[in-house]
């Protein structure tokens, strides 16, 4: 695994709870109906073993609905990190759903610990219906409120969006709505078959095409809202061909349940089961430090079957060098297996739009570093 994986982590995914109070219909988290809450000592062991080597870490909260743990025990949770973060060596990221409400004295936690806040919102109200409460009730109202007192407090934010099937065809829509929310960066996530969403109606490639299609034009239109896959597009097409020709290493991304307990290189695969990949467990914090955890990566099969496919997908696949093999959960939950090489993800996520931008540059007749008759990356467009 060596020549793939990244010695340290760029990004930790640490889980206060499992409980989420939402129950959107496209959820991948199998025990969000369970209240199983992190532990200070687990913090204080996730923390401990941040390497002094490591680049500055972003910490991430994350799944269930981080908010749920409540104010006081979230405090405690980052009380381990405050002299990492006093010395630059940690930046905290939470992203909450809206499923408890985002008060003022939230926004007190968010200035203290200078955490930067993600909120997941799928669009305007029609778009939005996916993201209900236990009762089925909507959580757009809920949502919205919540942002509106961070815009109050001048507190800023990034989005994530799912886009389901129903929703490709409206990205301009979806994207005048995050302009006019206040944000200036938004991803989106093309729904996929992932852990409890195991028999989720994900879009075709021809949709999400489309959906690429329309997000360019309106890129292009404006400059307000940065989208994470066009801005990682057009920053690949604008590397030199050797640096395009490069491997990537992948981020191991380390992510840790409630209970200590870390997976790797996906952090979907949390609370997921399986004897074959030993529930995909690479070690607990509570018995062992992040860095021996890591060192011992290249033991675990689905980390081994994972390192094979990337080299037949460098073989194979006229897309690698933009996606490097992409995100290993997404082979497991649609092939179970990691040896597996295209998925609904790849197509979606990143064949669709290569072809959705090439295709509009060759309508224009427009040529850059490599773009034109042939497409982006050199492929062909298919129509």
């Amino acid at each position: 695994m060596a020549p793939w994986m990244a010695e340290q982590p760029k990004t930790i995914v640490a889980q206060p709870t499992t409980l989420c109070p939402m129950d959107c219909t496209y959820c991948y988290l199998l025990e969000r109906h369970l209240k199983q809450e992190m532990t200070p000592q687990v913090a204080s062991a996730i923390a401990h073993g941040i390497a002094a080597s490591w680049e500055p870490v972003e910490v991430v909260w994350h799944g269930g609905e981080p908010l749920a743990v409540g104010l006081e025990r979230f405090a405690e949770l980052l009380q381990p990190f405050e002299p990492l973060r006093r010395a630059g060596r940690v930046r905290h990221k939470v992203q909450t759903g809206g499923g408890r409400p985002i008060t003022d004295a939230w926004c007190d936690v968010f200035e203290q610990y200078e955490i930067g806040v993600g909120v997941s919102i799928d669009g305007p109200r029609e778009l939005n219906r996916h993201r209900v409460d236990r009762g089925g009730r909507p959580m757009f109202d809920r949502t919205m409120a919540g942002i509106e007192t961070l815009k109050r407090r001048g507190i800023p934010f990034t989005v994530l969006a799912v886009v389901s099937q129903d929703g490709t065809g409206q990205a301009g829509q979806v994207l005048d709505f995050m302009r006019d929310l206040g944000t200036s960066w938004v991803g989106f996530n093309v729904e996929a078959k992932e852990g409890a969403n195991s028999d989720g109606q994900t879009p075709s490639i021809d949709h999400a095409r489309r959906f690429w299609r329309d997000t360019f034009e309106w890129c292009r239109r404006s400059n307000d809202v940065t989208v994470r896959e066009v801005s990682n597009l057009w920053g690949f097409l604008g590397l030199t061909q050797d640096r395009r020709d490069a491997d990537s290493r992948h981020d191991p991304i380390p992510t840790i349940a409630w209970n200590g307990d870390v997976v790797l290189l996906s952090p979907e695969l949390l609370g997921v089961r399986s004897i074959t990949y030993d529930d995909f467990i690479a070690g607990n914090v509570l018995e062992n430090d992040l860095p021996t955890i890591l060192l011992r990566a290249d033991e675990l099969l689905y980390v081994q079957e994972f390192a094979a496919a990337l080299k037949t997908c460098k073989q194979t696949c006229e897309f690698f060098s933009f996606c490097q093999g992409a995100h290993a959960g997404d082979r497991f939950f649609e092939h179970g297996t990691f040896a597996a090489t295209e998925t609904d993800h790849c197509r979606n996520s990143v064949q669709a739009p290569v072809l959705a931008l090439a295709e509009l540059l060759n309508r224009r007749g427009e040529a850059d570093d490599g773009l034109g008759a042939h497409g982006a990356c050199g492929v062909e467009p298919r129509h």
